[in-house]
């Protein structure tokens, strides 16, 4: 049986070890990397629209050319704040106004757990296994130029596609079986990465305090989601940002977020 993934103490167990942060990387980007160590804790100050992504899994390359970000998205948040996030990944390195060159190349791998719908200007849903922006320019007839420019990718394993490469169909495979079918996992054991991950989210494997730690984080999460569904059902009704967070515990900071986001649905 395994722990599920969308869960963050198993999520951070999984993608903290070396084997399986850079066998996902190579599979997803098509980049091998070598990096010192991973760290759980980077954060902008302040948020990004009053939210911080969590969990994340943040590496630099030991030659320090490249930062490279995994980060599970469990609620729905809009496009435009992962977007801004990114952007402000490559923007912060900005040092003077006289020096605008990014010395790092991003790379930002953003995991939608939940059924993530994003909208497009006409607002039909884009119901997608794998988005990715590449930022390398390209000329009038499609031929791209390869400035080893910054990468940004949102994979979600609720809308499967036929032509989503093998390498990159492992890990989603394994991220949604491991939620919707954690006792029977048909997962490909021949990927290293995969194997190397099975491994260490096994409920057999996980500790006595891995487990608890893993129970409460379930339990918050659940109350987070039905705090967030009960202030999107106020701001339907028109309450005041007081009421609901009264009513909700949240912050009115996160409830005016959900304000945009809704206006944004419209």
């Amino acid at each position: 049986m395994l722990g599920n993934l969308d869960n963050e103490v198993i999520f951070k167990k999984a993608f903290t070890n070396k084997t399986v942060f850079k066998a996902f990387v190579k599979d997803v980007l098509g980049i091998e990397v070598e990096i010192d160590k991973i760290e759980t804790e980077k954060k902008f100050d302040p948020p990004i629209g009053y939210i911080d992504f969590e969990p994340v899994c943040f590496a630099e390359t030991i030659d320090k050319k490249a930062i490279i970000k995994i980060q599970s998205i469990e609620d729905d948040h809009d496009f435009n704040i992962l977007l801004h996030s990114f952007l402000r990944s490559i923007t912060q390195q900005q040092k003077s106004a006289n020096a605008y060159s990014a010395k790092q190349t991003v790379y930002v791998i953003n995991l939608l757990m939940s059924p993530y719908n994003i909208k497009q200007k006409n607002g039909e849903t884009i119901q997608e296994e794998v988005l990715v922006i590449d930022i390398n320019p390209q000329t009038l007839n499609g031929v791209v130029r390869d400035l080893g420019a910054h990468q940004f990718v949102c994979l979600n394993p609720n809308h499967p596609k036929q032509d989503t490469p093998q390498r990159i169909r492992d890990w989603l495979d394994l991220i949604y079986q491991s939620i919707h079918s954690p006792e029977r996992p048909r997962l490909n054991t021949q990927n290293e990465g995969i194997r190397k991950a099975i491994e260490l989210i096994s409920f057999e494997n996980l500790t006595p305090q891995e487990r608890a730690q893993a129970e409460n984080k379930e339990e918050a999460q659940i109350g987070r989601l039905t705090s967030m569904e009960s202030a999107k059902n106020g701001i339907k009704k028109g309450y005041d940002d007081a009421v609901i967070a009264d009513i909700t515990g949240l912050s009115i900071a996160e409830i005016q977020q959900l304000r945009t986001n809704t206006d944004s649905e419209k």
